[in-house]
């Protein structure tokens, strides 16, 4: 039992109370601080014999919220009042219309789209995805829910080193699933980068450490080379007058594990480990033309890389983001990152959604935002949205992290679509009768498919017919959650009309046969045909996929039914003496893992997607009709189960081993040479022991690539093979894959 200095914490929560007032004073209208004072007040009171798993008193949490949602997203006193608050109604005794009376309705609205829903979800569904689509409805009336939530995240992620192992895996999975995405498309950079940090720190976590020393290692280095780099831009700068700042940073741990794990390179091959970014003061008017300026200067001393300009000035992202970037060789033969922008451009790009209604405010001129645009598409999707939860959040997050094209409409208007769009896409963006009846388009005058890919900069005129009608591979054809929600509304509406005419034909069919039409009746006709509802096979009918004729045989369907019972009980009969004696032959004590709250000895599946071996770090996923299947945390699935599914996550982990083997795949890489393939068998066969099950090779122009398959023992075992592969002459990189 820890002791607790009640004296010491009542110091302490007074003292974070009084930061966020003071982070408060600038924006603080009167009675503002009142207001805040009142709902610290209710927190503390509601709190009061609440801690959080690091024994800490919970009022740190809200009080961190709050401090968030003013320090590094700009918010106001409404957002402090409902961070402050935003536990109360789901932890305490207080009702939403408690919080109404005290503090209002906006307040209340807000704190609604916080609180978690409870109760049982339909199969198919999750909890976390069902929250997650209660809190975007609140979008549609107030943004303000998701900034506070995502500042709710980024407390909770900061404090995840107290919370249990499987816990931490689902936390940070959901965060890196939908939070990061989200505060991404807000403009929120710093807030996502921190949240993409902390989800590799908890979930691969001997990487993260890795980085970060490196990137500790070269930071005298670094900092030493920027100082000379910036060096001639600061002298120029300051002859022509400019007011400026120029900072150095590196790239976030994230994004450098990022790039070495898509292009397969280690960290000292990552070229733009680090960004110059150069600030301006500027007026509105003169913003662009002093960015230019800027980039003019830094060309005269650095050679760009003409592939790597990207003006987001003069088209900025559909987030509100605006920057210059180029990328230029250094006089030491080092590429360099260099973002030119203006104080303003700064405060949205670290701000983002709050900044930028910030300032749209003072210019009040450029009409509705790509981020305005964005949240009008949410609420349609919202709108229309009637499939289940996690359809919805895999619609909803395609539409997140996407680059963008920037296509033209035949008179010139400007469309800003995710990377990938197609013509189909393109025309539903127009609108939805002209993407229901869309026939092809003709891009830059050339006659296109709905499914042709659109480019930056293509000018796009959409050909409809009224006879067009949207199919299921339309869905193929698109990626803008706009399309896809007006495809399935669409489809929707056809199978409903397909149901009732398939019905009605069963109904006179059954008739004719002299059968009773009833649910009993239409359940084991559903089950002869092999479907899954009666309203699947109302629109098999209603369809022509089943002929109605062919519902004559139902008559011999007892008969077929008894069949299939008598083979189906022989069929687990013998199933059940097939597992017993592979048990027998396996012996007690095969399993080697420890899985549940209990750490019992339980049976389990290997997951395929992921080949887990003993040492790998792993999670228990319990299926729905194979038992606990085992993953390992880095597993390609493993975002999508933990954060939709995280009530099904068990905690698993590895006991000392016996010799078992498991099936691990190497990739190996080098220059070619004779010989080279038998010195890497020897190395497996004879020095490891080592039983391989295949060794693919491929040898191109001197460059040898292959992937070996084989058995090892653990981790460890593979850590030491890989250890004496890399020792072969000629041998470059050899790296483990699923």
């Amino acid at each position: 039992m820890i002791e607790v200095d009640i004296e010491e914490e009542r110091k302490e929560i007074l003292k974070r109370y009084r930061r966020l007032l003071r982070q408060a004073k600038p924006i603080l209208k009167d009675g503002d601080a009142k207001l805040i004072k009142r709902a610290f007040n209710v927190s503390l009171e509601a709190h009061k014999d609440m801690r959080r798993k690091s024994g800490e008193p919970y009022i740190y949490h809200p009080l961190e919220v709050a401090l968030v949602c003013v320090e590094e997203i700009g918010l106001g006193t409404t957002s402090i009042v409902s961070a402050l608050l935003h536990d109360v109604v789901e932890d305490t005794e207080w009702e939403l219309e408690d919080i109404e009376r005290e503090f209002g309705y906006k307040v209340m609205t807000i704190i609604d789209g916080l609180t978690k829903i409870a109760g049982v979800f339909e199969y198919g569904s999750s909890q976390q995805a069902e929250n997650f689509r209660k809190m975007l409805l609140t979008l549609s009336d107030d943004v303000r829910v998701i900034l506070i939530k995502l500042a709710d995240r980024l407390n909770n992620m900061r404090t995840l080193s107290s919370m249990p192992r499987h816990k931490q895996l689902k936390i940070a999975s959901e965060t890196m699933y939908l939070y990061a995405p989200l505060a991404h498309r807000l403009g929120l950079y710093a807030i996502k980068s921190e949240l993409e940090d902390l989800y590799l720190k908890y979930t691969d976590t001997a990487t993260y450490k890795d980085i970060v020393f490196k990137i500790n290692e070269s930071k005298s280095h670094r900092n030493k080379f920027i100082r000379s780099f910036i060096l001639p831009i600061e002298d120029e700068l300051k002859r022509i007058g400019l007011e400026f700042t120029i900072k150095g940073r590196p790239k976030s741990v994230y994004s450098i594990y990022n790039k070495m794990k898509k292009q397969g390179i280690p960290f000292e091959e990552v070229y733009d480990l680090f960004a110059v970014r150069i600030i301006l003061e500027s007026d509105l008017e003169n913003e662009k033309a002093d960015c230019w300026q800027v980039y003019s200067i830094v060309t005269d001393f650095y050679r760009p890389n003409p592939d790597r300009l990207r003006d987001w000035i003069s088209t900025p992202r559909s987030n509100g983001y605006e920057s210059l970037h180029t990328t230029v060789m250094s006089g030491t033969g080092q590429w360099v990152e260099v973002q030119i922008r203006t104080e303003r451009m700064d405060e949205i790009a670290e701000r983002g959604y709050a900044a930028h209604w910030k300032y749209k405010d003072k210019e009040n001129s450029k009409g509705p935002s790509g981020l305005d645009d964005w949240i009008t598409q949410v609420r349609g999707l919202l709108e229309s949205n009637d499939g289940n939860a996690i359809e919805f959040m895999d619609d909803f997050r395609g539409n997140l992290f996407h680059d963008e094209v920037f296509v033209f409409t035949p008179k010139g208007d400007l469309k800003v679509l995710p990377f990938g769009s197609t013509a189909l896409d393109f025309a539903f963006e127009i609108h939805t009768e002209v993407g229901a009846k869309c026939i092809g388009a003709k891009v830059n005058q050339r006659l296109v498919p709905i499914s042709h890919k659109l480019k930056n900069g293509d000018q796009v005129e959409i050909l409809t017919s009224n006879k067009q009608k949207p199919s299921e591979d339309w869905l193929n054809n698109v990626v803008t959650t706009r399309a896809k929600a007006k495809i399935k509304d669409a489809l929707r509406e056809d199978k409903k009309s397909a149901i009732l005419d398939g019905r009605e034909i069963v109904q006179r069919k059954m008739k004719q046969m002299k059968m009773e039409f009833n649910s009993e009746s239409v359940e084991k006709l559903r089950a002869f045909f092999e479907l899954k509802t009666a309203n699947e096979f109302y629109f098999r009918v209603g369809i022509g996929a089943i002929d109605p004729t062919s519902i004559k045989s139902f008559k011999d369907f007892k008969a077929t039914q008894k069949l299939q019972n008598k083979s189906s009980q022989e069929k687990v009969r013998d199933e059940s003496s097939f597992t017993k004696e592979i048990k027998s032959l396996k012996g007690p004590d095969h399993d080697q893992l420890l899985i549940g709250e209990d750490m019992d000895v339980v049976d389990y599946i290997l997951a395929k997607c992921c080949n887990p071996i003993p040492g790998d770090d792993v999670f228990g996923f319990v299926t729905v009709n194979e038992g606990i299947k085992i993953h390992r945390t880095s597993c390609p699935n493993a975002l999508e189960l933990l954060s939709n599914h995280g009530n099904r996550v068990i905690k698993a982990r590895w006991t000392s081993q016996k010799e078992i083997a498991f099936l691990a795949g190497l990739r190996i890489i080098g220059t070619d040479r004779v010989g080279l393939i038998n010195d890497v068998t020897k190395v497996i066969s004879n020095e490891l022991k080592v039983n391989m099950r295949s060794i693919t090779v491929d040898s191109d122009a001197g460059i040898f690539e292959g992937t070996i398959k084989l058995y090892v023992h653990s981790t460890e075992h593979l850590d030491k093979l890989i250890e004496n592969l890399i020792e072969v002459d000629g041998i470059l990189k050899v790296s483990r894959f699923d």
